[in-house]
């Protein structure tokens, strides 16, 4: 089964060659790339003419088994503190810290998705010495300088 879900995540990854335009968007600067339906009377793209881009429609989604799961095959699961990393499935589930979590919070929730085998989406290089400790450092060889 897994070799199943990795072609399929694989088919799902090829399918990037349809990206739905909104109507004009190449002549209006303050027009963002965000779909949005076309509802003019007269308009060519709500009358679905080939030149001027496909409507987003059944038949373009991902597999089922494989809907909204990350290229590495894991389901995501956003995470802010470290008790949220209890009863998560290191088989099927991987870990995406959330971007607002500080470094200590940061380093304890690398540390427990380790021990317990989850994969973390966005890890960190954390062997590195806190910003803190160099600093004082710094300011203890200025004062034996003088």
């Amino acid at each position: 089964m897994a070799d199943e879900k990795i072609r399929l995540i694989r088919v799902r990854s090829q399918k990037t060659g349809c990206k739905f335009q909104r109507q004009c968007l190449h002549s209006k600067r303050k027009l963002k790339d965000t779909w949005r339906k076309p509802r003019g009377l007269t308009s060519k793209q709500r009358r679905q003419y080939k030149a001027k881009g496909a409507h987003p429609q059944a038949g373009y989604g991902a597999p089922v088994a494989v809907r909204g799961m990350h290229p590495s095959g894991y389901f995501e699961v956003l995470v802010n503190n470290p008790t949220e990393l209890e009863g998560l499935n290191p088989e099927e589930q991987a870990v995406r810290i959330a971007s607002g979590v500080g470094k200590k919070k940061r380093i304890d929730i690398q540390q427990k998705a380790l021990e317990a085998g989850l994969k973390v989406l966005n890890a960190k290089d954390l062997s590195q010495a806190p910003v803190e400790e160099a600093v004082e450092e710094n300011v203890e060889e200025v004062e034996a300088d003088e």
